[in-house]
């Protein structure tokens, strides 16, 4: 993890410190349930792209290809 470290544990520890803070209105409240499942939705791409890359292999190698190029960003970004 690098110095700034990767999006999901930032992402994580922000959710943790808002759950933590003790004057939250409501607005927040609903900000933090959004930023919870925008995690989990960048989680399951990056996971179907990967086995999407798998099904395409055969028949559509560029389609693979762009599916493995797109979990590696995902990678990259920390996702």
């Amino acid at each position: 993890m690098g110095e700034h470290g990767e999006l999901p544990d930032l992402l994580r520890r922000l959710h943790a410190e808002l759950e933590r803070a003790t004057h939250l209105d409501a607005e927040s409240r609903e900000l933090l349930g959004v930023l919870a499942r925008d995690l989990q939705r960048f989680e399951a791409h990056r996971a179907s792209a990967s086995e999407y890359a798998v099904r395409f292999e055969a028949e559509h190698p560029d389609v693979a290809a762009t599916l493995r190029q797109i979990a590696d960003l995902f990678g990259k970004a920390g996702i």
